[in-house]
């Protein structure tokens, strides 16, 4: 809710996944794996992802709520943290790669 509603808006970013959909398989896999480190902004350029971070970060600490005190600190957020963007990447694979040609629809719009 925070990297993907709250901050965005604050922030005048766009948190959707664009697909890239020509190029080089490089090129798209590199497209699709900074996804947690660029977005479109509100006025369409690519910028740096400062809500999605931000709300990685967020959900890492507050994670660390439902931890014993002793279990507790920066290591367990940023941990989460890092988990979550591969979580992100591995998102922007397999909806570069797999869903589009899944999706009827996507497949009769322009890339």
């Amino acid at each position: 809710m925070i990297g993907g509603a709250i901050l965005p808006t604050l922030l005048h970013q766009d948190p959707r996944y664009f697909y890239q959909g020509t190029g080089t398989k490089k090129s798209r896999m590199l497209h699709a794996l900074s996804t947690p480190f660029i977005c479109r902004g509100d006025n369409g350029r690519w910028q740096p992802n400062y809500s999605g971070l931000g709300g990685y970060l967020a959900s890492g600490a507050i994670s660390n709520a439902y931890y014993p005190t002793s279990d507790r600190g920066p290591g367990l957020t940023f941990s989460t943290t890092l988990i979550d963007i591969a979580a992100d990447m591995a998102n922007g694979v397999i909806q570069e790669f797999v869903l589009r040609k899944l999706t009827p629809s996507a497949k009769n719009q322009p890339h």
